[in-house]
């Protein structure tokens, strides 16, 4: 098939979104598809993008035919680049969707493109109903859903806000596949040695773009525990600051938390993601709100256990008690799961259990998906 990704890469960072493209491109070119990705010339206006850079840094990616031409506040350029992927004429257009901003500009370009009554449209939603709403959402995604032919979600729960907007859509539930392009799992002590962290310390992370609905703030008070700090638990937050860190700083300084934290507040390029998830003995996510993560999948990719709030997919992606804890989004809660962690030993077991659990999340299975999709 000619294939066609509309959404995030390289050069933007695209906080795990880019990187997923990228690796989903290279999944259907190893079937010997034809695959082209047409990303953003302008992806976010400065008001929307609160980190430091779009921008990547990094070599670009080998062997992927990335074509940097959306515009995603320029009419003129949707419609420009509407036209021409009409007149290539693609078999399946797979069109990425996590934010009613860009509903628009993807919805239109898509009205293009079903005019030669040809190229299948199968849109991956990480997200319908966004974590952060603003007024005038529901009709943004329902402008975007009406130019689209089936629809494949990671969570469940996001499948059932697409449904409660558009009922008839065909539309399937698949988890997120593995982030298995980090490259391969480092020594411990080895990646610790790397990122300057005490050899033989408690160590959980906390990694990604640092915004609100993340729980940030409840780490931090679960942190505050005396049962946390009487086993000398350390944080490494490891991720940007999306938003004004002094809410976080002030929170360091009330709760007396700086000898627990080793903060690595920068953007983390692509190649050192690996060092952070094999320096640690575990990742939490104490979110207040989530569709899925990806940041599981990465987790699952360096056999890391999981500490993740009982909030939208995550409990769909961690089997409590097996690979790691479902939690509550709040610091006691959150607290019991660090403690109960190291004072069961649980490190080992979760760690060869998910040697198994993470099998289920394949690239095959997920590329699959959507060709049945395209095929509908």
């Amino acid at each position: 098939m000619r294939i066609v990704i509309l959404g995030s890469a390289y050069p933007l960072r695209g906080g795990g979104i880019a990187s997923f493209n990228e690796r989903l491109a290279t999944h259907f070119q190893e079937l010997g598809h034809d695959v082209d990705i047409y990303s953003f010339s302008l992806q976010y206006p400065n008001f929307l993008f609160p980190g430091k850079s779009q921008y990547s840094d990094e070599p670009a990616p080998v062997g992927l035919n990335i074509k940097t031409k959306v515009n995603s506040i320029n009419p003129l350029n949707w419609l420009k680049v509407g036209d021409e992927l009409r007149k290539a004429n693609y078999d399946l257009l797979i069109v990425r969707f996590w934010m009613p901003f860009f509903g628009p500009c993807l919805g239109t370009i898509q009205r293009k493109v079903r005019k030669n009554n040809h190229t299948k449209i199968v849109c991956v939603a990480d997200n319908i109903i966004p974590h952060e709403q603003r007024p005038g959402d529901k009709w943004l995604i329902r402008y975007f859903l009406k130019s689209v032919d089936a629809c494949l979600t990671m969570s469940k729960s996001v499948l059932s806000d697409l449904k409660s907007l558009n009922p008839a859509i065909p539309a399937v539930y698949s988890p997120h596949p593995l982030y298995d392009n980090y490259g391969l799992h480092q020594n411990k002590e080895e990646a610790r040695r790397l990122l300057h962290l005490g050899e033989k310390e408690r160590i959980i992370l906390f990694f990604g773009f640092i915004r609100q609905y993340k729980g940030l703030d409840l780490l931090l008070a679960a942190l505050a525990d005396h049962r946390v700090r009487d086993l000398q638990v350390k944080l490494l937050l490891a991720g940007e600051f999306y938003g004004d860190p002094e809410i976080y700083l002030a929170l360091i300084r009330k709760y007396k938390l700086e000898d627990m934290i080793y903060m690595h507040t920068d953007f983390i390029p692509n190649q050192h993601v690996g060092r952070y998830f094999s320096a640690v003995d575990c990742v939490v996510l104490p979110y207040r709100s989530a569709t899925q993560s990806g940041i599981t999948q990465v987790a699952y990719h360096f056999d890391l256990p999981m500490i993740v709030s009982n909030v939208g997919g995550l409990p769909e992606l961690v089997a409590d008690g097996y690979v790691g804890y479902v939690v509550e989004p709040d610091p006691l809660s959150i607290a019991d799961g660090i403690v109960s962690f190291y004072q069961n030993n649980k490190e080992g077991q979760f760690r060869t259990n998910i040697l198994d659990e993470k099998q289920k999340y394949s690239w095959d299975t997920f590329g699959n998906e959507i060709l049945k999709l395209a095929k509908l």
